[in-house]
């Protein structure tokens, strides 16, 4: 199953600051140009920064706990079929 999404929506469930999370350890990062609250480009990139602040990062684990807490069900039932 292959299903498009939006932008808007994998930036508000956290999922590009949990991936950026993680591409900052090797220097790396997904960027998102946006103007006028539409994404117009996106690209990969190299990054001299490490990590976000204290409150990114609070921000970015209760939408990624809220998103898992409203799709619990839907990811298991998924991964099993």
């Amino acid at each position: 199953m292959v299903e498009k999404r939006e932008w808007k929506e994998f930036r508000e469930i956290g999922l590009l600051w949990l991936i950026n999370q993680t591409l900052h350890l090797f220097g790396w990062a997904i960027v998102l140009e946006i103007e006028e609250e539409v994404v117009i480009n996106v690209y990969p990139a190299r990054v001299k920064f490490r990590g976000f602040d204290g409150e990114s990062n609070t921000q970015g684990y209760i939408q990624v706990s809220e998103y898992l807490f409203k799709n619990i069900k839907d990811l298991l039932k998924e991964s099993q079929e």
